[in-house]
């Protein structure tokens, strides 16, 4: 199965999929969330597996949304005539047929459990899409944020929400300041955190266990638990989310961070949102992920 974004590998209960845009930090880009849909479909369809697992190739999992050059590759879907267009983005953020985030739940209505990768940065978007998974494994330096919640978003998903009590929802939803795995493990955010040595074989491990349980039983513990969130109210979260994300990514503030993206480059766009906060890209040396913790696949799938 060959995709342009990804990669989609079998290993006997297991199918793996590869966030594979590593020279951009596997940053979000058409057809990126419909490709991640149809892998996952695909898994679905294979009665021979169990698990999945979703990881990202390179030194990251994934950077969120890829902004550069203006945010134009979603022009399509977003403007009419140059312009932002209101009720086309209401579309592009609700829609299944369309939607990112529709697309990246994909990975939770999957009746078979889905572990999420995580090594690098794991930020914006791609938060959104690995707090999707059932199990979330990150190696104790990846980085983990929400760095759209100081300009230019909202979010996606709600994970962030459903995840974290109260307290802290509030903390980062305000701040957008960045986790690392360890943290993230220890406020529950994720399941676990382990050394980047440990990660691929951790992760491995886990979905193993899994895979030794009928599916059927898999899946019934699975609808249960994600009904319980459903009954919190976790569709109207993901209505209200992306659809606020549309308005705040076209305040006079957000329209004059992208065309600063656009002229100058992303970096220092990045560097401006987050020195106050000495954090993500300002962040000292010691408090960013190693850049040699890298994931190298296999190049041709499977």
């Amino acid at each position: 199965m060959s995709f342009q974004t990804l990669l989609y590998e079998l290993d006997g209960p297991i199918a793996t999929i590869t966030l594979n845009r590593p020279d951009r930090l596997n940053t979000i880009v058409p057809p990126m969330p419909d490709e991640l849909q149809a892998a996952v479909h695909a898994a679905i369809a294979d009665a021979a597996v169990k698990v999945i697992v979703l990881r990202g190739a390179g030194r990251a999992f994934c950077a969120g949304f890829d902004f550069a050059g203006g945010f134009h590759h979603w022009d399509e879907g977003l403007t009419t005539d140059g312009e932002w267009d209101p009720g086309k983005d209401f579309v592009m953020a609700t829609a299944p047929s369309v939607g990112p985030v529709p697309k990246f739940m994909s990975i939770w209505r999957s009746p078979k459990p889905v572990i999420a990768q995580v090594h690098g940065w794991c930020v914006g978007g791609g938060s959104d899409m690995a707090l999707c998974a059932d199990l979330v494994i990150a190696s104790d330096d990846a980085r983990i944020g929400t760095p759209y919640s100081r300009m230019w978003g909202c979010y996606l998903t709600g994970m962030w929400i459903y995840r974290l009590g109260l307290t802290r929802a509030k903390e980062h939803a305000l701040t957008g300041r960045p986790l690392s795995g360890a943290e993230a493990a220890a406020v529950g955010l994720i399941n676990k955190a382990v050394p980047f040595e440990r990660l691929e074989a951790e992760v491995g491990e886990a979905a193993l266990r899994l895979s030794s349980l009928p599916l059927s039983q898999l899946a019934a513990m699975k609808l249960v638990v994600n009904q319980a969130f459903e009954n919190m109210g976790l569709a109207s979260t993901q209505l209200i989310g992306p659809m606020l994300d549309g308005l705040m990514r076209n305040t006079p503030d957000a329209r004059r961070f992208i065309e600063l993206a656009e002229q100058e480059g992303v970096s220092a766009v990045v560097s401006e949102r987050d020195r106050v906060f000495g954090d993500y890209s300002e962040a000292p040396s010691g408090e960013q992920p190693d850049p040699s913790h890298v994931i190298e696949p296999r190049s041709d799938g499977a």
